[in-house]
């Protein structure tokens, strides 16, 4: 069985580690290494930084994302402007285990496929923004809502190698009031790639709750900053209801 990751996913901002709220009201978490040591000693399974900045046109921040690789002893994730194959290169070569790409993939979905043809699939992770349009879902990118279904392009992605998923829910994200099951919904059972949920979690029982409708990985941020709750004590609730988690 395969077990449940627990995994901090934060924006890199003006060289300092930041969260938000609907992607908007960044609110600071602390100094690079010193919240990544802190993330060692609380024994979280991955961690997951996206170089909002990058996103944004501007350079990738290399030094910083040296300066995390060299503090993380866990598996780590980069993304925020990742242009190139090159790009990709540079940032495992200086430690990340992944990589994750959102806008690059909605303009250039042939560059999954190189990406997973080079670095293997197990490397790609593509990141789905969602957000809601009455009564339905959208892909949500730099701003704007998009004409485009979400699962379907999830299954898109997986189709051109990617290896993972990384959805989040732009409405959901900072508010810790749980995650949005109905999205969730629409993908229980869909695809053969893992499924990292993101934008909600604020207590042990949102996880729980976002395992049941398929999740297969637990991605937050406000819980592990600005709540009562650890990684130790989700991982407790997830064992306690039969799921298998690692080490806590």
């Amino acid at each position: 069985m395969l077990k449940t990751r627990i995994i901090p996913c934060v924006l890199l901002k003006n060289a300092q580690l930041v969260k938000s709220i609907e992607f908007k009201d960044f609110r600071t978490i602390g100094h690079l290494t010193s919240t990544v040591r802190i993330y060692n000693a609380r024994n979280v399974d991955e961690l997951i930084i996206l170089d909002i900045d990058a996103s944004k046109n501007k350079q990738i921040d290399f030094e910083s994302i040296e300066d995390l690789a060299k503090e993380c002893f866990m598996p780590l994730t980069i993304g925020g402007g990742i242009k190139t194959l090159d790009d990709i290169q540079k940032i495992l070569n200086l430690g990340a285990d992944k990589i994750a790409i959102n806008s690059k993939a909605l303009e250039d979905s042939e560059f999954i496929v190189k990406a997973a043809n080079r670095f293997g699939a197990q490397c790609i992770v593509c990141s789905i923004d969602v957000k809601r349009k009455e009564d339905r879902f959208c892909v949500y990118n730099k701003g704007e809502l998009l004409d485009i279904n979400p699962l379907e392009l999830a299954l898109k992605y997986e189709s051109l190698g990617a290896g993972e998923i990384l959805l989040t829910s732009v409405d959901f994200e900072g508010r810790a009031q749980g995650y949005d099951l109905e999205l969730l919904s629409l993908f229980k059972n869909k695809l053969k790639i893992p499924l990292i949920i993101n934008g909600g979690l604020g207590k042990p029982s949102d996880a729980i709750k976002a395992l049941n409708m398929g999740a297969d990985a637990l991605a937050g941020a406000y819980i592990f900053h600005f709540s009562q709750y650890t990684p130790k004590d989700i991982k407790e609730e997830l064992a306690k209801e039969g799921f298998a988690v690692r080490n806590f």
